[in-house]
């Protein structure tokens, strides 16, 4: 928490009989931690006493002379330990009055006094604590919100604004319906969450406080219009997710650009009461569109709109390689693409290769699991993979080549069988000449005896 934005000194002299007087003016934020100075020459202040006291709570804290300490009964009658003067600083002559978790009713008007040798030194801080709040803190979505900002004391001609996560809230604020300088009223929606800052301004001063308000209701998307990106083909969980302490009624997700709304009525995601999110099996290209989430909690209607971009992987074939492509439906949040390389060895090791970049990529003998991963300002708003094979016909001219090479191996070697037998055929007959020619007149009687034999069947004929 902030402890002071500016410090406001202004310094009185009373010259009266041995008195002098300080004023200095702080500001804190509730629940911060605030210092009231009252410092001295350590040579002046030893043996000083010195008392601490607020206007209208009497006497804080005093220390005798002797070095004896005492505690207003105000201040720790109910065990009160927030406020404590730090003995390590006493040496110094540093007798500040230090105060923890300040709140608003610890704002008004302290005094030092500074008791030596009958002289007597009063400083004076005017202690003003800003403070913001909101009610109710955490409103449900169409629930009228208060917000109000209060400087305690008041001070005389400080001017408040109000801003909105750094933005300044102005009459027609959409959703403000009352602003008037420390109040506003306004209707709590999804634009109105985050954080809230009273400023006041004085001369050139400027002390802030800041509160935080959430709105409830559907907590998933976050947002009207928010996109959602799923893989083609893969399941996806379209979100409907309200705040926890919610069980809202009537609740349904359907697809709106049609001329007839689709009402979703496939499985829950969850078995809660408040996650009315439901499950796309399998994401198809007619799923992209924009879609509505309702419900109905505390008699208010919440609803929250969605857009499903659908992403894929188109291949292609150019010149023995193989091109990659990340279409998605609507790419106007992606900011840049990177793909990413995933293969395996016969083990199952996972390898992962060098990231390429942009929307398509040229691959070559580069098989296995290629993953588009599309990013955003903010980061990774999804990724798509897809399967690349390179065996299955990646380049016709390659494949017809292995099937002419083929049957021309095939043909050569059917020649050379047939070749072989030829050549054995003529060994073996070659061998039988050699055998018959070791006995000549056996081959003499075998000639002679077809010779008659012959004879035989020509004269038969002629008879």
């Amino acid at each position: 928490m902030m402890l002071v934005e500016s410090v406001i000194c202004g310094v009185i002299f009373l010259l009266t009989k041995g008195a002098r007087c300080e004023v200095t003016e702080l500001v804190a934020e509730a629940g911060s931690q605030v210092v009231l100075p009252c410092k001295c020459e350590a040579s002046q202040c030893d043996p000083a006493a010195i008392t601490w006291g607020k206007d209208d709570k009497g006497t804080v804290w005093r220390k005798q002379s002797s070095g004896l300490q005492y505690w207003g009964s105000n201040w720790f009658g109910k065990g009160d330990t927030r406020v404590r003067c730090p003995h390590s600083e006493f040496a110094k002559g540093d007798y500040s009055l230090q105060i923890n978790g300040v709140k608003e009713e610890d704002g008004g008007l302290y005094t030092c006094k500074v008791e030596l040798r009958g002289h007597v030194t009063n400083k004076k801080v005017m202690l003003r604590v800003l403070q913001v709040s909101i009610s109710p803190s955490a409103p449900v979505w169409g629930e009228l919100v208060s917000a109000q900002c209060t400087l305690t004391p008041r001070l005389d001609g400080a001017v408040v604004q109000w801003m909105l996560n750094s933005y300044p809230l102005r009459p027609n604020t959409p959703g403000v319906t009352n602003l008037n300088e420390g109040r506003l009223t306004a209707k709590a929606a999804d634009k109105l969450a985050g954080t809230w800052t009273c400023s006041v301004h004085k001369s050139k001063n400027v002390w802030k406080a800041s509160v935080e308000l959430s709105v409830k209701g559907i907590i998933q998307p976050p947002k009207d219009d928010t996109k959602l990106y799923a893989a083609l083909g893969s399941p996806f969980t379209m979100p409907c997710v309200f705040s926890p302490e919610f069980s809202p009624t009537r609740t349904l997700v359907e697809k709106l650009n049609r001329r007839i709304p689709q009402v979703f009525n496939n499985r829950s995601a969850s078995s809660s009461s408040w996650d009315k999110s439901i499950i796309i099996q399998e994401v198809v290209p007619e799923n992209e569109g924009k879609y509505k989430c309702t419900g109905i909690v505390k008699g208010q209607s919440l609803t929250r709109t969605m857009h499903l971009v659908v992403a894929k992987i188109v291949m292609s074939k150019k010149k023995g390689s193989m091109m990659l492509s990340c279409q998605l439906s609507d790419s106007s949040e992606v900011t840049d693409y990177e793909w990413v390389h995933v293969s395996y060895d016969i083990n199952g090791t996972e390898s992962i290769g060098p990231i390429l970049r942009g929307q398509t990529v040229s691959v070559k003998e580069s098989g296995g699991e290629w993953m588009c991963r599309y990013n955003g300002k903010n980061g990774v708003l999804g990724n798509v993979t897809t399967q690349v094979h390179f065996m299955a016909g990646l380049s016709g001219e390659k494949s017809s080549g292995v099937s002419s090479n083929t049957g021309t191996v095939v043909g050569l070697s059917f020649l050379l069988v047939i070749l072989l037998l030829i050549l054995a055929q003529m060994y073996k007959n070659h061998q039988r000449r050699k055998k018959i020619l070791q006995y000549p007149a056996l081959e003499t009687i075998v000639h002679t005896v077809s010779n008659e034999r012959e004879e035989r069947e020509k004269n038969r004929v002629k008879e």
